[in-house]
């Protein structure tokens, strides 16, 4: 039976009684707004911000962005009419999975408590399910699932539910297929969270539009410098690695994503890769790609393996003041040993072409980020040689493709079909070429990165 812990709940504000012993909440925002203007202070006094660096001006935006979090929920303390509810009341994630040989279904016991269901009543079928949506709101759920358990796409989709009080909820929904040896949709696994449990609108302290000029510079930031990675750069020396990177887009009018991918050399020879997507579309998902990218890279210069930074990183997203879910795929390569240490939170494994031959190597376990709390990510290690081609990239570089899609977390066909000319081309870059060039020759519905690392010989 699957199960789900619950996050951590976020420290609670002080009780009324206390607020003698200390500052009172008026006190506390204006100490915030100082304490902001500080921070633009000192950043217009660090000369590696002013001089353009995008991941030191990507860290400033995220402890910018922190600050006005905190300035925020003060600000809604003192407005509030009475005092706000713990956030321990209610449960905010539950887990489900569905079975789809027998019509089954498994629910944890938070899921039942968002949904208002009594669990003698027994979890709800995947046919049940849309009947306790509005229905407006049942042709998202069903093509988020269809495309889930036909393509074998990672799902994520918001929706509200009819609690048996009358009541509306809005919970988010992410899952992913469940597959058998043979690459096949046996069931779909998911974590539910009650969106409206932690949403906490609230008015803005600051003027129209401010957080979107401060995340259209980190937005700008991410895509100039997958632009320049695009070819790639040379090796360093034996059992190094050559990677090209590029951020390929859908159509004109399609709003920017919060994709990316990034190679980052780390102190002692090794190398960071990191393809994710985080959830949105539109300025805030791109200026929330700039901090969790600058977070990644923190995290990794900090000496983490993949599977904590992942941790790390899941506990950062899953205490926002705006939750946000994310997948991700962290590879740690070290050169002295061709060794790919890598873990993964709910995204398509790495590609691994050799000898002319495709296919993704097999997973850790790891969920969604943001959809647990506290939650552990696996770690594994695949040895790799001289010559090995890696593909990593984001859910979208093919999957919209009719004809061919995708087999869930086996392999996409179309990258697996290129393996031979993968393993012949003489460069990262000339792999990157390939790729692009496979996907430029159909219709485009959703825009991807993509990642090549080539190992030294």
């Amino acid at each position: 039976m699957l199960s789900s812990q619950n996050p951590q709940p976020p420290i609670k504000p002080p009780v009324a009684q206390a607020a003698h012993a200390g500052p009172t909440l008026d006190e506390l925002i204006a100490r915030a707004r100082r304490l902001r203007e500080d921070l633009d202070a000192a950043r217009r006094a660090d000369p590696r911000a002013t001089a353009g660096e995008p991941v030191r001006r990507a860290a400033w935006e995220l402890v910018g962005s922190w600050l006005d979090d905190v300035g925020e929920q003060l600000h809604e303390l003192r407005t509030a009419p009475g005092p706000p509810a713990p956030a321990s009341s209610a449960p905010r994630v539950g887990s489900a999975e569905w079975n789809l040989l027998t019509d089954g279904a498994i629910w944890s016991d938070e899921l039942y408590a968002i949904f208002g269901r009594p669990q003698r009543e027994g979890p709800l079928t995947l046919d049940q399910l849309p009947s306790f949506l509005p229905a407006e709101d049942q042709p998202a759920l069903t093509a988020a699932v269809t495309g889930c358990l036909v393509d074998g796409r990672p799902m994520d989709c918001e929706f509200r539910i009819t609690r048996p009080d009358g009541t509306l909820r809005t919970v988010r929904m992410a899952g992913e297929p469940v597959l058998d040896d043979d690459g096949g949709t046996v069931a779909l696994w998911a974590m539910i969270r009650d969106v409206d449990e932690v949403r906490h609108p609230v008015p803005s302290q600051r003027g129209p539009g401010a957080r979107g000029r401060r995340g259209g510079v980190a937005g700008r930031e991410v895509e100039r410098a997958l632009a320049e990675e695009a070819h790639g750069a040379p090796s360093t020396g034996p059992g190094g690695l050559e990677v090209a990177a590029r951020y390929v887009p859908a159509g004109r009018s399609a709003p920017l994503t919060g994709k990316w991918c990034d190679a980052l050399e780390l102190p002692g020879g090794a190398s960071l890769l990191s393809v994710g997507d985080l959830a949105g579309r539109g300025p805030a998902a791109v200026a929330g790609t700039a901090t969790a990218l600058g977070a990644i890279r923190g995290i990794a210069l900090a000496g983490q393996s993949p599977a904590a930074l992942l941790g790390h990183l899941n506990q950062l997203l899953d205490r926002g003041a705006h939750p946000v879910l994310a997948s991700v795929l962290c590879c740690r390569f070290e050169p002295a040993d061709r060794s790919l240490v890598w873990a993964q939170a709910g995204h398509p494994a790495p590609l691994l072409c050799r000898d002319g031959t495709g296919w993704a190597l097999p997973r850790p376990t790891g969920t969604l980020l943001g959809a647990v709390g506290d939650t552990a990510y696996a770690e594994r290690t695949d040895p790799l040689r001289p010559g090995d081609v890696l593909v990593l990239h984001t859910d979208g570089l093919f999957s919209d493709i009719p004809e061919r899609g995708v087999t869930g977390h086996a392999g996409d066909h179309r990258l697996i079909d290129l393996a031979g000319r993968l393993s012949a081309a003489g460069s990262a870059a000339e792999c990157l070429r390939l790729i692009v060039e496979e996907r430029a020759e159909h219709d485009r519905h959703d825009d991807a990165c993509v990642l090549v690392a080539r190992v030294g010989r």
